[in-house]
């Protein structure tokens, strides 16, 4: 990758996801921006820039994902430290957004998280979004700065097109996830198929029963976010049982929290594809887990918001 030439284009990472960082930044050509995050023995977060950023276009890279406060303090700060350094925009690359799964009051008296975290990013002085799949879309409507939102669909269907499997069908493990379960079996002209489910509780899916042909097929699972895996192991073993081949998942966010790994091993998954949105520890580095780097996705955005140039070409 030649070096990008801008001096004005500088790129920062905090702790929550450095590996996609690095490579963000070799996509670009350039090299990581020089600061240091050190917490204290009582847990408060102190941040230095290492570099004059003054005048210049600052692109922070940082996933909310476990430990969610921590990293979401940290990038406040950071926004702060480059805000009071004379950045002159503050554009912060949030591969995945932390607490968007709390975008509405579903019940009385609920907070609606996601909106909170906005004007969180806002008040602190970021002045441009860029992240991936929102689990909500009108998150986007959250916020007074421009946003935008990149897609985990054509990475997720070029892998799986390269694999050249028999007779797919496309599978939205609930009704939410339809629109991004047409994305993909338009891409890979396939029918789709949809689990109805009920969920009585947080984290507890019962399946309910498939609409859609699924009999003699492979079928291909597709969510936005995988958390405990409950919804899609059980729904794996529904579609089995309903006489699918073989099923496959992908997510575009590999949260794979708390018995995640464990129910995804014992399984009717043969692979799970996810990206590198949030990192894999090396416990979650199983066989049966893929992850797809975002960061060529990633980079283009930066230098196209960087040039001026449009972005809408990569929503899709």
């Amino acid at each position: 990758m030649a070096n990008y030439l801008d001096p004005n284009l500088k790129v920062f990472s905090l702790n929550s996801n450095k590996d996609l960082a690095e490579d963000i930044a070799k996509h670009i050509g350039i090299n990581l921006g020089k600061s240091s995050v050190k917490t204290f023995s009582d847990g408060e977060i102190q941040i230095n820039l290492e570099e004059s950023i003054r005048g210049c276009d600052v692109y922070v890279i940082q996933s909310t994902s476990e430990p969610v406060n921590q990293h979401l303090m940290e990038l406040l700060i950071m926004i702060d430290a480059l805000k009071r350094a004379s950045a002159k925009t503050i554009n912060v690359v949030l591969p995945y957004y932390g607490y968007a799964r709390q975008d509405r009051k579903a019940r009385a008296r609920e907070p609606i998280t996601a909106k909170l975290v906005a004007n969180l990013l806002e008040t602190a002085g970021a002045t441009r979004l860029i992240t991936t799949d929102l689990h909500a879309t009108q998150i986007q409507g959250f916020f007074d700065i421009p946003v935008d939102q990149l897609l985990g669909v054509p990475i997720l269907s070029e892998y799986f097109e390269s694999k050249n499997l028999d007779d797919i069908v496309i599978v939205s493990p609930d009704h939410g996830g339809v629109t991004r379960a047409r994305k993909m079996a338009d891409r890979l002209k396939a029918p789709i198929a949809i689990i109805d489910k009920r969920r009585p509780k947080p984290n507890v899916a019962e399946v309910m029963n498939i609409v859609g042909q699924i009999e003699g097929k492979t079928a291909i699972m597709i969510d936005d976010i995988i958390d405990t895996a409950g919804t899609i192991t059980l729904a794996a073993n529904a579609l089995i049982e309903n006489g699918a081949k073989e099923v496959f998942a992908c997510c575009t966010h590999p949260v794979l929290s708390g018995p995640a790994i464990e129910r995804i091993e014992h399984s009717s998954i043969s692979e799970l594809v996810v990206t590198n949105t949030i990192p894999l520890p090396q416990e979650k580095n199983i066989d049966k887990v893929t992850q797809l780097s975002f960061a060529p996705l990633l980079g283009e955005a930066i230098i196209r918001v960087h040039e001026k140039l449009s972005v809408s070409k990569l929503f899709d």
